[in-house]
């Protein structure tokens, strides 16, 4: 009689087979991936066995295992869809019980190229700090540990949270994946400077205590029974196989309760439920009229549309990273402020395009170009609510952080008249570049329509600078002349003035042109 194990492992590979014989791109985006995570496995192997007999190999090695395990706990969070074996409710039809069907999994978990990725670099760092027979014998050890643990702290996160996973907020989790990315990125790049300049040594204290935690104990192990601790080596590797039991014994509970329990689809909603907008607060201080439903339906978009949410959250987060974190570094300038008012105003370009195909129910109560006025207003207004606080409060932080309180009100008026420009050239380039945005998957413009795009967000991100450039020469020329401190404040209302010009005549172009091409936008829009 076949196993279990070996049925879901040929499962896994069956699942993997079938995926690349889907399309040639497919294969090749996996080919290609597969090769670039295979190298820098290796190159991480190489640089870990580098650092052996360094005084700080150990501050690398531990750190590094437990940076690994924090990967993969995360990884079913915000990458559902990589393995479908992460989904047990797929199983719950069949007569299987909790403890074989662990094994089975955990064998699957594996099968595949983040698996290798993980054991290439746990070699690695066993093999930094290992020195002598027992050191090796307790490396060998440690790194099957370690992978285990791993593997099974994916699988009971993916079961702890599979109904999370396959609603609405599990897609916007997939969808925020690259903000994590960049976020993430931003963190190792600046991780990296202060390593560079103040040596590993300063990983020690953190590999000290991540040494008693799993499974970077079992690396700790390795280093301990190289020096001849030979209870403290047999110690932390205790704590890895009790990690290990441990979310085991989790991961059964949760795989037990998700065959046995009922989901959303077979209970009634409770009466009375409804679904919250941030926007619901505010409906009373809204403008009456078309302007205040525009507003209400914009920030719920913001809300509860994944690829939405999604633009905004990446523009909030990228827009504060960037002046701060140069700032901290010492590395920034005051207006690198304006880069928060700049991403936020990105969000104005192809208004149309999140509406998708229902755009033709906005189309339908348009009828000339004051009702398109009024609909592209509350657009902008929505944007506002958001922005002119937001872009505010970064120049304030950016402006703490560097010291330069001075320069604050020119600051923040070449970012509200940066601002105004970009909220102007994005109503007219709505109207006349728009484009689709696919719903499902993470490509934000549709086949066919890239040129649209570039044409729509650069051309208006250049216009926008040079409609900038009367309050940007004013700024240089403060800046340049003898007595221009004593008048930079000048900059602030006169910047935010023109920014609130620029607005209202962007609209006012714009609506003539929204309204006589209502027929093209539709079709545009609904690509996706």
């Amino acid at each position: 009689m076949t196993s279990l194990t070996s049925t879901v492992v040929r499962l896994k590979l069956s699942l993997l087979r079938n995926g690349l014989r889907q399309s040639a791109g497919r294969r090749a985006a996996f080919v290609a991936s597969a090769v670039v995570a295979l190298l820098f496995a290796l190159l991480q192997l190489l640089g870990l066995v580098a650092l052996r007999g360094h005084a700080h190999a150990e501050a690398v090695a531990v750190p590094g295992t437990a940076v690994l395990a924090l990967g993969w706990a995360v990884m079913p969070l915000f990458f559902p869809s990589g393995d479908e074996t992460l989904d047990p409710t797929r199983l719950v039809m069949l007569p299987l019980r909790p403890r074989p069907l662990v094994r089975a999994l955990l064998a699957a978990s594996l099968v595949g190229i983040g698996a290798l990725f993980t054991l290439l670099v746990l070699v690695g760092c066993v093999l930094s700090v290992a020195q002598g027979a027992v050191g090796y014998v307790v490396a060998v050890v440690a790194v099957v540990l370690a992978l285990l643990v791993c593997v099974a702290l994916a699988r009971a996160v993916a079961a702890a949270n599979v109904r999370l996973l396959t609603s609405r907020k599990g897609r916007d989790l997939a969808v925020l994946s690259g903000l994590v990315i960049a976020v993430g990125a931003q963190l190792v790049n600046f991780g990296a400077q202060r390593l560079g300049s103040a040596g590993l040594g300063q990983l020690q204290p953190a590999a000290d205590v991540l040494s008693w935690v799993p499974p970077a104990s079992a690396v700790g192990a390795v280093r301990s029974a190289s020096e001849g601790a030979y209870g403290t080596a047999l110690g932390q590797l205790a704590l890895s196989v009790g990690g290990l039991a441990l979310l085991i014994v989790v991961w059964a509970r949760s795989l037990t309760r998700l065959m046995t329990s009922p989901d959303g689809s077979t209970l009634q909603a409770p009466e009375g439920a409804r679904d919250r907008a941030p926007s619901a607060g505010l409906r009373r201080l809204l403008p009456d009229g078309r302007t205040g439903t525009v507003v209400e339906r914009t920030l719920r978009y913001v809300w509860r549309d994944p690829k939405t949410k999604a633009a905004w959250v990446t523009s909030l987060a990228i827009g504060l990273i960037v002046p701060v974190f140069n700032a901290v570094q010492g590395t920034g300038s005051i207006y690198f402020a304006c880069f928060a008012a700049g991403m936020l105003g990105i969000q104005m370009y192809n208004q149309f395009g999140q509406d998708t195909s229902a755009f033709w129910m906005v189309a339908l109560t348009i009828s000339s170009a004051r009702d398109a006025h009024a609909e592209l207003r509350g657009r902008a207004l929505a944007l506002l609510v958001i922005t002119l606080p937001y872009a505010a409060l970064v120049t304030v932080l950016t402006t703490a952080l560097l010291g330069a309180w001075a320069r604050l009100p020119e600051a923040l008026g070449l970012s509200l008249a940066l601002l105004g420009a970009m909220l102007a050239t994005g109503a007219w380039t709505s109207a006349r570049f728009p484009y689709s945005i696919p719903q499902e998957g993470h490509k934000n413009v549709a086949p066919g329509q890239a040129g649209l795009a570039w044409i729509s967000i650069f051309g208006g991100m250049v216009a926008a600078a040079l409609l900038c450039s009367p309050v940007i020469t004013a700024t240089i020329w403060l800046n340049v002349s003898a007595d221009g401190d004593a008048w930079s404040w000048l900059l602030l209302p006169a910047g935010a003035a023109y920014g609130a010009t620029l607005t209202l005549l962007g609209l006012r172009l714009a609506a003539p042109r929204t309204a006589a091409r209502l027929p093209e936008i539709l079709a545009a829009v609904s690509k996706g």
